[in-house]
């Protein structure tokens, strides 16, 4: 069976200190029990979770939906969200991760790349170094979500084509991103097993599409 890599890069600065942590790990749950009630999405999905604060690290590589086991995502009271790091970390995990087709075998589908973010990246530089080396690893899509008051929404759409604004970092707003999120995963995994182009689903109203 033809994986289909799905990686989450959450943003745990202090930004998100609060309920917009613990929104976070309600909504997570959420999207993994939805996911497990897809028997197509059990048998393919596989799930990274990379977070981001004033470093990047890799809370679960990725796993197989069955047996994925997810942590309690913490995070700083206070201090910066480097989401270059976090670009540079996945750059290294998908080259290393991601199945290639070969004359044997058949490779993985095309990863799927999420971002979640409460603000603008503190190293912009590394961000925008970062940004042509994620795009070339051609993933079936990458949407990027900026949670409440954000600068430099144009930095994300450098990275993403598809970038969403919440107006609200709380437990319902982030709950319905990520049932949406749930929804895009779904989708792409039967679009790709059937070698259309990864199309996102219509976005509920507390999504806002960046134009």
């Amino acid at each position: 069976m033809r994986r289909l890599p799905v990686y989450l890069l959450l943003d745990t600065s202090g930004g998100m200190f609060g309920e917009p942590i613990q929104a976070l790990n309600n909504a997570l749950s959420s999207l993994i029990n939805a996911l497990r009630s897809d028997p197509m999405a059990l048998d393919t999905v596989w799930i990274s979770i990379i977070t981001f604060d004033r470093a990047a690290k890799e809370v679960i590589p990725l796993t197989e939906l069955a047996s994925f086991q997810l942590p309690e995502i913490a995070c700083l009271q206070t201090g910066p969200r480097h989401t270059g790091q976090a670009l540079e970390l996945l750059i290294n995990k998908v080259t290393k991760e991601v199945r290639k087709g070969s004359g044997t075998q058949k490779g993985d589908w095309k990863p799927l790349l999420f971002l979640f973010t409460k603000g603008a990246p503190a190293d912009k530089l590394d961000f925008t170094k970062a940004v042509p080396l994620v795009k070339a690893l051609q993933f079936g899509t990458i949407v990027s979500c900026a949670a409440g008051y954000i600068k430099d929404e144009e930095l994300l759409k450098l990275l993403s084509d598809n970038v969403v604004h919440l107006d609200n970092a709380d437990s319902h707003t982030i709950k319905q991103f990520f049932k949406w999120v749930s929804e895009t995963i779904e989708h792409g995994n039967k679009s790709q097993g059937t070698g259309e182009t990864v199309t996102l689903p219509p976005p509920p109203a507390e999504i806002t599409v960046v134009t």
